[in-house]
């Protein structure tokens, strides 16, 4: 079957054929013995099978791969493994190319050489590739107020289309572009943006993440009443990215950990000044400043006395009133309670 001078012909005249250019979604035509097939269309990864129908009495037939012999007849010319035969006899002429890829895609011809004359049928092998995103802008770190463009690049076949969105926190900024632009950024864009590539023939998703930082801004300091000798907590919240460090301070003195008895502790957002055994010195204004490298904010306290009721206050109860004639006022009262019992009997015996 390796003729050297007919698939030399051979393959000259498939190489004139290509290089004329195949045309593509035809039908065979009537009036030659050159047939084109429609368009194989098989995605990235799958197998196709190339059918070549024979007829009449075949001398030599072959599959072609723009200028190289992938079989001839029985005999394989490709050292490529993912081609082989699959069927050989009068009707048809079929190989098959398994795992297909971009490098895949192409024209393909057969040459039949029958008793009467020779003839080709040639295909047109189209790749579909799934989106695989390759350029995705990395997680970024920005001040509010700043400029944010956001890429997403992908390769695929047919070429996919892209969709920006803000996951978390869920909002509706979105895109339908490559590229998301967000404009003077403020905190609540923070988070994290979902890019989707997709085609006909799948889906890449891929997240970045947007960190947005901004100067604190501290809740409004609410005023605490303490009894003396007992333990009292003044708490301050910050909101800020980075998080905030915190400074209190008693009037114009700054205030350390451990000093005069009181404890400070930082956690996240919030920092709590502890009064374990409140004294009358401790009673008086506060104020926590909250800061980071963007900024600082700060919020004001009173710890006040708060005074306890005496027992004899509570047996009294509310509006009693003590002076020195209680006593006097006390014999009176059963003085009067006397009298009227003496009356009530004399009434009774009539």
């Amino acid at each position: 079957m390796k003729n050297p001078m007919f698939w030399a012909l051979l393959t000259g005249m498939a190489i004139l054929l290509i290089q004329q250019g195949l045309p593509v979604h035809s039908q065979g035509d009537s009036q030659t013995d050159n047939k084109v097939m429609d368009n194989i269309t098989v995605r990235q990864g799958e197998t196709v099978f190339l059918r070549c129908p024979q007829g009449d009495i075949v001398t030599h037939t072959a599959w072609l791969n723009r200028s190289s012999i992938l079989y001839a007849g029985e005999d394989k010319w490709s050292v490529d493994p993912r081609v082989s035969l699959v069927t050989l006899n009068q009707e048809e002429f079929t190989i098959k190319i398994e795992d297909v890829d971009m490098t895949d895609e192409g024209p393909y011809i057969c040459a039949v050489q029958t008793s009467r004359r020779p003839r080709t049928t040639s295909v047109h092998i189209l790749i579909q590739v799934p989106p695989t995103i390759i350029n995705l802008s990395k997680g970024i770190v920005v001040n509010e107020g700043s400029n944010v463009t956001l890429m997403c690049q992908a390769s695929g076949k047919p070429e996919p289309s892209f969709t920006w969105k803000l996951l978390s926190p869920s909002g509706d900024l979105a895109s339908e572009d490559e590229y998301l632009d967000i404009p003077s950024i403020s905190r609540q864009r923070a988070g994290t943006y979902e890019c989707t590539a997709v085609n006909d023939i799948a889906t890449d998703v891929q997240t970045v993440e947007i960190t947005v930082n901004y100067a604190p801004s501290v809740s409004e300091g609410r005023d605490v009443g303490v009894t003396l000798g007992q333990r009292g907590v003044l708490e301050c919240e910050a909101d800020a990215v980075p998080e905030a460090d915190f400074e209190w301070y008693r009037d114009d003195r700054r205030i350390f950990n451990g000093f005069d008895g009181m404890e400070i502790e930082d956690a996240g957002q919030l920092s709590k000044l502890t009064f374990f055994n409140v004294s009358e010195a401790d009673y008086g204004n506060y104020t926590c400043i909250a800061i980071n490298k963007l900024g600082s904010s700060n919020t004001s306290f009173v710890l006040y006395e708060v005074i306890e009721p005496t027992s004899s206050t509570l047996l009294q109860g509310p509006g009693a009133v003590q002076d020195g004639n209680s006593g006097s006022m006390g014999t009176h009262v059963h003085t009067y309670t006397c009298l009227l019992l003496a009356i009530l009997q004399f009434l009774l015996r009539f």
